[in-house]
């Protein structure tokens, strides 16, 4: 509605009052169905999977108290997942004030648990008791058993209310809980469980949780079993497998001041830093005051060490935290009594007084093992200095960066093709293969909002160099400039925060040049060949993404265009076709005989400018893929395998998937 006609209603006919008939009232778990994003970040893939979260957490609680030792998740062919431990079992007898039994009242009202200093938990993650309620509001219908005092207990609830009553089923020994639930697809956009996601969770429980024996079951598949007397210190090793280490695992804890702090580090001859953190059990992905305190301790302790042994000469300047940190895979563990996190999800730690105690274990654990192993510190220190030197090249590079920009530049053999439009959430830039492509691409594009930017051959692999030697990459410098947001000078892309909590650095002196207010096009679309040379520079410039751009990923910057492999002439007609299945049906609809021409695209150059636009490049036509993390981690480990140094891993993933592929060209 215009200004002209907002101004021109009658106020008479505004029927609307304002008073407390108006405000409404959301009874029991209404607010969590209403607003479920609130509770569980989204409805998308990581909200389904932070009911799983929030079920096990609560199991591994029960080991933090020192009841459980064996837990079991079992996913179903329904997409439902169960959850049992033999911890001391959920109450069933009657609360006092609601005169229900506990169970119940935990299923199904908010803020009501034994974690808010009712004497039920010492340490515990979900402290904010919410979160088995929130699972069972979003779910089809939830089921609870509790074996306690020699019986087995049973209710079941649909859409957060309770079904049946709590009843006796049987008898039973031991103790521990059963929760199985069924996500509602009332609330979520997919039901579908990922297994991966769930082992990685798992895992990483049991390497926080050296006492527990963690199983997981999924349908057609062999049983998994998670369980680290290791504890963090081989969670490092399982996270340096796909690197080479340049020592062995340096491993040290404290308890002071009813707070438990485990800290495991060990560095590799790589570039990317990798720093995990958690305060009792959560993965604190955007970090907190146990990371500010860790990082700020390993910088001084490593340059205190350098110019005592003589490594650092007078004249030299000191290590700054990316120095220290440059290959480096750490993994911080702190548990304490009152953990104060920011969100329901959990993704940081506030409590200030956890900072200074960090550093200060740390500084003692890291100055201790440093004066015991002076080989080893030799090794972290010349690491160090390398990097301090490559930084400095690094930096004079991005300076340059800074000074040119790609509108400016000559010479390059990438050229920008800019367009006319200057609100960037109306522009899009097609980055293409070769020039061959980019011609056509410039002809077909709309000028006014689609940019085109043709990268000669394959861009530097981001993963096995350093930032100095990726800011002297000619075809990287153009992508930078033209993008106009800079780079994040260091992401792991599983370590914590950088917009997505997942990469960056929160300490005092991280910086980054990364600027997302500055991008130029809200639409990055990667657009090659549909052959293994277009797969494989599609990868490298997603690996420079989320390596050094992550937050375009976050942000939903990037997008992958699907051109079609097959295009069918029907006489003056051409139709086009995805994959073999499109083919088929295109053929079933005009059928065959010699009037009828199959041409397999395997290059853009081989479309002309019209037919590139009305199939790529057109927004009414066209199909894009948004390119998503959906967890960190397991990205990061694929980027480490199929980008990295090591061959051997990549040569394993390459077999046990080889039968999977069903359209190689070669």
């Amino acid at each position: 509605m215009s200004e002209q006609d907002l101004n021109s209603q009658p106020q008479e006919e505004t029927p609307e009052v304002y008073d407390a008939s108006t405000l409404q009232v959301l009874k029991g778990l209404e607010a969590v169905r209403k607003r479920p994003a609130m509770y569980i970040g989204d409805t998308g893939v990581r909200g389904l999977h932070h009911l799983f979260v929030e079920v096990t957490d609560n199991a591994i609680d029960e080991v933090l108290a020192g009841f459980c030792d064996e837990i079991e998740v079992e996913v179903f062919p329904d997409n439902s997942i169960a959850v049992t431990d033999n911890g001391r079992g959920y109450p069933v007898d009657i609360h006092p004030e609601v005169g229900r039994p506990g169970v119940e009242v935990a299923l199904t009202m908010l803020h009501a648990g034994s974690k808010f200093g009712g004497g039920g938990y010492k340490v515990s993650g979900g402290l904010h008791g919410v979160g088995v309620s929130v699972v069972n509001a979003l779910s089809e219908w939830l089921e609870v058993q509790v074996v306690r005092d020699g019986k087995k207990y049973h209710q079941r609830f649909e859409r957060g209310e309770a079904v049946t009553e709590l009843t006796v089923i049987g008898k039973a020994k031991g103790s521990g809980s059963r929760v199985q639930w069924k996500p509602d697809p009332e609330v979520f956009e997919t039901l579908e469980i990922h297994p991966d996601i769930l082992a990685n969770r798992l895992r990483e429980l049991s390497y926080l949780n050296r006492t527990v024996r963690i199983t997981l079951r999924v349908p057609e598949q062999e049983p998994q079993v998670f369980q680290h007397e290791g504890g963090i210190a081989s969670f490092v090793e399982h996270l340096n497998r796909l690197k080479d280490a340049i020592h062995k695992v340096v491993f040290f804890a404290r308890q002071r001041d009813d707070t438990e702090v485990e800290i495991a580090l060990q560095y590799n001859d790589g570039y990317l830093e990798s720093i995990h953190s958690y305060a009792n059990n959560i993965h604190t992905a955007e970090g907190g005051t146990h990371l500010s305190g860790f990082k700020t301790a390993l910088t001084r302790v490593l340059n205190n060490y350098a110019r005592k042994s003589g490594l650092l000469k007078e004249k030299d300047s000191n290590f700054t935290g990316d120095d220290v940190r440059e290959g480096l895979t750490a993994v911080i563990s702190v548990k304490l009594t009152n953990p104060q996190f920011e969100g329901q999800t959990k993704t940081k730690l506030g409590n200030s007084e956890v900072e200074g105690l960090v550093n200060s274990i740390v500084g003692e654990g890291l100055a201790e093992f440093l004066e015991e192993n002076p080989a080893i510190g030799r090794r972290i220190v010349d690491k160090a200095i390398t990097a301090s030197r490559a930084r400095e090249a690094a930096r004079k590079a991005s300076d340059l960066i800074k000074r040119k920009n790609a509108l400016e530049t000559t010479g390059l053999p990438g050229k920008l093709w800019d367009c006319s439009e200057r609100d960037p959430a109306q522009c899009e830039l097609f980055l293409v293969e070769g020039q061959s492509a980019g011609g056509n691409a410039k002809q077909g594009r709309n000028s006014r909002n689609q940019a085109v930017l043709p990268l000669q051959g394959k861009i530097l692999n981001v993963e096995k160099h350093r930032l100095d030697r990726i800011l002297n990459h000619r075809e990287i410098v153009t992508l930078i400039s033209a993008l106009g947001t800079g780079i994040m000078e260091l992401s792991s892309g599983n370590g914590n925060g950088n917009g997505s909590g997942e990469g960056s650095h929160d300490d005092a002196e991280q910086h980054g040049t990364f600027d997302l207010s500055k991008l130029r096009y809200h639409r990055i679309i990667i657009m090659t060949d549909a052959d293994v040379d277009g797969a494989h520079i599609r990868t490298l410039l997603l690996t420079f993404f989320f390596r050094y751009m992550q937050p375009l990923i976050d942000n939903g910057n990037i997008y992958i265009a699907q051109p079609p492999l097959y295009g069918v002439r029907h006489g003056k007609d051409t139709h086009y076709a995805m994959d073999e299945a499109e083919l088929e049906g295109v053929l079933k609809e005009i059928g065959t005989g010699k009037r009828v021409h199959i041409q397999r695209y395997k290059g853009l150059g081989e479309m002309d400018a019209d037919q590139l636009a009305d199939t790529t490049m057109d927004p009414a036509r066209r199909k894009l893929l948004q390119v998503a993390v959906d967890d960190a981690y397991l990205a990061n480990e694929m980027f480490s395998m199929l980008m990295g140094e090591k061959v051997e891993p990549r040569r394993e993933f390459i077999m046990r998937h080889a039968s999977e592929v069903t359209d190689l060209d070669i």
